[in-house]
């Protein structure tokens, strides 16, 4: 490293020159940081859940921010209900109705309006964020790919593999009225001031549910379309759900970093995709860990996962939304260790 090089690194960064000198391959002071979790009693108002995302990015002083809206609100416009029980910050809504009941229902289906309802409300998420953050970190929407909101109308994953099976015609052209909402709705929150979309697969990009020849006819037709919308987005993030998972057949996605549960049973490694993608790469927290494991602990998995990626095209973060339990002195462990690693090695 020349002695230049070298007093680029030491200087401090802000939050967006952080980020996007690890986007670009380039030096950094240090590893840009963050978690994300949810908020369940903060989740049914725009107001509320900005609150709390705010709170939590504040608090910890994260380097950029994975908006959690409540885990419903992409399939609520089509009738699916849930119930929040008490409310209280453990607990997690319950599903208490899938519209998808047969193969005729997916007919139903109709394009969401991304001007009322839900999906208008979590664009006001979107705008109070960006208001509030004034430019200063980035910002990502979380949304989820087609088929994963397909199959969280029906009541459960192998009920949906099966009418995958017996009525495909019916889910394609259902998947193709989801495509057009989330494609207006993806495009509407950067024009609302978010820096990409946060992509999730949920558990459908895993071979626990399908080849890589089926994720080609149902996955990634669907999946183009939307990251196609948000293409001139700085930061659009993909994130691979579960183990066993299907990352090498989605690693050409037009994204700009991917995020998936590094060390989960079938999944590879840090390192291993560093070196079959070009995409930066975002984790080294288990979520176990971040939850029972000790400060020692969690400021091992930082550093060894500083090790596989020397530093370059990396950024610190956790497996999945992290448990709505994790002890408060574990999460700031997980934000002090990234201060401790210089980004080169």
């Amino acid at each position: 490293m020349s002695s230049q090089e070298d007093s680029f690194v030491l200087q401090k960064m802000t939050k967006v020159q952080r980020l996007e000198a690890a986007l670009h391959n380039q030096p950094v002071d240090r590893p840009p940081v963050s978690l994300w979790r949810h908020f369940y009693e903060c989740e049914r108002s725009a107001e509320d859940l900005a609150g709390s995302m705010l709170a939590f990015h504040k608090k910890y002083d994260w380097d950029w921010m994975k908006i959690n809206p409540r885990a419903s609100y992409h399939v609520e416009g089509w009738g699916v209900q849930t119930d929040y029980g008490n409310g209280g910050p453990l607990d997690k809504p319950r599903v208490v109705n899938f519209p998808v009941q047969s193969a005729s229902d997916w007919g139903k289906l109709r394009p969401l309006s991304i001007t009322e309802g839900v999906l208008d409300e979590q664009i006001e998420v979107v705008e109070r964020i960006c208001e509030a953050v004034a430019g200063e970190s980035y910002i990502v929407q979380t949304v989820f790919n087609p088929l994963s909101i397909a199959a969280d109308l029906v009541e459960s994953d192998e009920k949906f593999l099966s009418m995958m099976q017996k009525d495909p015609q019916a889910i394609k052209d259902a998947l193709e009225v989801i495509t057009e909402t989330f494609v207006a709705f993806s495009a509407e929150c950067v024009k609302a001031g978010a820096q990409g979309i946060f992509f999730a697969t949920t558990e459908w990009a895993s071979r626990d549910r399908l080849t890589e020849e089926q994720w080609e006819e149902w996955g990634r037709p669907y999946d183009m379309r939307v990251l196609q919308a948000v293409q001139g987005a700085p930061f659009n993030v993909l994130h691979v759900c579960k183990n066993n998972n299907l990352l090498y057949a989605l690693a050409d996605y037009p994204v700009h970093a991917i995020n998936w549960a590094v060390g989960s049973p079938g999944n590879p490694s840090l390192r291993d995709v560093q070196l079959n993608s070009d995409k930066t790469v975002i984790g080294g927290y288990q979520n176990e860990t971040l939850r029972d494991g000790t400060h020692a602990h969690i400021t091992m998995e930082a550093r060894q996962a500083r090790e596989q990626t020397g530093g370059r095209r990396w950024m610190l973060g956790p497996a999945c939304s992290i448990p709505v339990d994790c002890p408060e002195e574990n999460v700031r462990a997980a934000r002090h260790a990234a201060d401790g690693i210089m980004g080169l090695l």
